[in-house]
């Protein structure tokens, strides 16, 4: 299982939200990439960045940042996420070397344009169910739908969706420790491998994601916890790579 860590993007900054509330937000810091150098330094294989901005606008703004990143490490798979709702968005961030990029409120409202996506750009496509309740939520987490997560994700899984980020909002930014009940259900629901997200707080957490032992998680995002320090990236890499599941 990967250690990912996130950097969420607002206004060119590096912050983390409570709960996806756009006016609770902390910012970390004001370099991003400098952000990202400390997370591959400390040993992360991936990146997971979301433009925060792009979530509530519908169209990418912190691209810019995306961009530099993806630079700076051009051998390190990166994720991208917010405001993905074109298939011209995501030649753009292809093309400036994201590995793969995550289409959350248009894989809820156009389902089909997963399948057009992942026609155009095999391999590269994510999908992101961020859930309350279990049912998926979109616009920046501003509307719930009634839509189950694992409807959707059988739904997707003939369409070749690389992987599907599964985030519990009540749990995102809250430390309380991820929903894994609602993970490994999700993963259990499709074929389709499943990156946990939202609420991990320590090595305990990722422990529970692995004594699961189900092979659908292969990654957990961590945002708040490796920012004020509750959770160190290589220390729980190296928890994943030594458990025996």
């Amino acid at each position: 299982m990967l250690i990912i860590p996130a950097i969420d993007l607002k206004d060119g900054a590096c912050v983390r939200l409570r709960q996806g509330l756009m006016d609770d937000a902390t910012v970390f810091s004001d370099d991003p990439v400098a952000m990202a150098a400390k997370w591959v330094e400390g040993g992360c294989r991936r990146l997971h960045l979301v433009d925060l901005n792009g979530a509530f606008e519908g169209q990418p703004v912190n691209g810019e940042v995306v961009t530099a990143i993806a630079k700076r490490y051009p051998q390190l798979p990166i994720q991208i996420g917010g405001g993905i709702r074109s298939l011209e968005t995501i030649e753009h961030y292809v093309r400036a070397g994201v590995s793969y990029v995550i289409i959350g409120t248009k894989a809820v409202k156009q389902p089909e344009f997963v399948a057009e996506a992942c026609r155009a750009f095999p391999g590269k496509v994510i999908v992101g169910l961020d859930a309350k309740d279990g049912f998926v939520a979109t616009d920046g987490w501003a509307e719930v739908s009634s839509v189950q997560a694992t409807d959707l994700a059988k739904r997707f899984e003939a369409d070749g969706v690389a992987a599907i980020v599964y985030t519990d909002i009540a749990k995102d930014g809250m430390m309380q420790g991820c929903n894994v009940e609602a993970t490994v259900a999700l993963a259990n629901a499709s074929r389709i491998p499943v990156i946990a997200s939202g609420g991990i707080h320590n090595l305990g957490d990722i422990q529970k994601l692995l004594d699961t032992r189900n092979r659908g998680i292969v990654g957990a995002i961590t945002g708040r916890a490796i920012y004020e320090g509750t959770l160190d990236v290589a220390e729980a890499q190296a928890l994943c790579d030594g458990f025996k599941g």
